[in-house]
């Protein structure tokens, strides 16, 4: 994936720390970074997913570190692709693995009754959805 930056080059995206209040630390965040100028940005795609969760960190957290693909499908399946271990599995078979991982963790909270996991798992299901991942995005 990859952007125009403002000063005429191309931004590649890479799953980088973003720091909140220099106390908390939050890993694997998609961010396009341009080479040339230094410039980064959150990949839009993302954003929703990064404010809400700074959103309930407060405006004095405490000294910690997050793992963003915990809280975002986009960066859950971006670690993923991104693994050397999975480095000649095709993206499409990853992305496909993860919503079959996800429909059977929606069929077990189902069972249990578990209403907020219910909705956790939709909700990843949907960013999947929502953002129609696909293997030209990586």
């Amino acid at each position: 994936m990859q952007k125009q930056c403002k000063c005429g080059e191309y931004m590649g995206i890479r799953l980088r720390t973003v720091i909140y209040q220099n106390k908390v630390e939050i890993e694997n965040v998609p961010v396009f970074s341009c080479e040339a100028c230094s410039r980064s940005e959150v990949y839009p795609e993302v954003k929703p997913e990064l404010t809400g969760l700074i959103g309930t960190l407060g405006s004095k957290p405490e000294k910690q570190q997050l793992q963003f693909e915990e809280v975002s499908e986009v960066a859950h399946l971006m670690v993923k692709v991104t693994d050397k271990n999975r480095a000649s599995d095709p993206v499409e078979a990853i992305i496909q693995e993860r919503i079959n991982e996800l429909l059977d963790l929606l069929l077990l909270a189902q069972s249990l009754n578990d209403g907020p996991w219910v909705d956790d798992i939709r909700k990843r299901l949907s960013q999947i959805a929502k953002h129609a991942i696909t293997v030209h995005d990586f």
